[in-house]
């Protein structure tokens, strides 16, 4: 594949549910080796694009390629099947299965021959252990339910389990929203290695902080609209955060909250 070919490419692309306008005219990309971040406030229309992107919704008008070819998803699985994997808010994980049931969910490695083909626990535990330590995560035992590791554990893990299933684009949603500093660190990290595994990576935040050391581009989204598409050499994050934001908005708020101090 040409390197200058995106893997995921949207041109002009629309979503509306009735007389909603969820997304308008929304146009970005991202390559192998890439780290893209999706910025907006809430209700700017990032979690509509995800699932565009990740074939939960179709697009209303616009073009979708994937390694240059026009796609039309139907289903998350021709997604999937294409090498985009979502990794979402909730992880889609059961808290009180094992560390190896989640990584393995709907794809248990099995032996033995037919009707008596039974799951392979000893190749899976050593597969879910491997992939772990390999983020740095040591996972003393992968028979422990998920629901006992911290939150940036359990991102990790459904980052790592899309990885090995043969990801090339990774899309995570708001990965560290509900994280400590030393948790989000942790998925910013695996962040840096899908990229150096020259995976391409959407990063959907509101957290310009989270986002700015890891990201090469950044997509700023506001009302269903792109405000642009910027390289991070030709931005500060403190401009990104006064277009995240809203420049004027904040200074009208600013002039207003100073005139209600004076005239009490």
């Amino acid at each position: 594949m040409d390197a200058d070919v995106p893997l995921i490419e949207v041109s002009r692309l629309s979503k509306f549910f009735g007389s909603v306008i969820a997304l308008m005219d929304v146009s970005m990309s991202v390559r192998a080796g890439e780290v893209m971040c999706l910025l907006g406030d809430n209700g700017a229309g990032k979690s509509t694009l995800i699932k565009v992107l990740s074939g939960v919704h179709r697009p209303s008008e616009g073009e979708y390629r994937v390694e240059g070819r026009a796609v039309d998803f139907s289903s998350p699985r021709q997604a999937l099947d294409m090498g985009i994997a979502t990794v979402y808010q909730d992880l889609a994980m059961v808290p009180l299965m094992s560390v190896t049931r989640n990584f393995f969910l709907g794809r248990e490695p099995v032996k033995g021959m037919v009707p008596f083909r039974h799951f392979d626990f000893a190749a899976a535990d050593t597969i879910a252990r491997q992939e772990m330590r390999r983020i740095g995560i040591d996972v003393r035992d992968p028979q422990q339910a998920v629901g006992t590791l911290s939150g940036g554990e359990r991102q990790c893990l459904a980052i790592a389990r899309a990885v090995y299933f043969g990801a090339k684009v990774l899309i995570l949603d708001e990965p560290t929203s509900a994280l400590g500093v030393s948790q989000a660190s942790m998925v910013l990290k695996y962040i840096m290695q899908a990229r150096a595994r020259n995976l391409g990576v959407i990063f959907i935040t509101h957290n310009v902080h989270h986002a700015y050391p890891v990201a090469d581009r950044f997509t700023m989204l506001n009302r269903g609209r792109t405000l642009g598409t910027f390289r991070k050499e030709d931005v500060s994050k403190d401009e990104v955060i006064d277009m995240m934001a809203g420049g004027k908005e904040l200074q009208d708020l600013s002039a207003e909250i100073a005139g209600m101090t004076e005239r009490i």
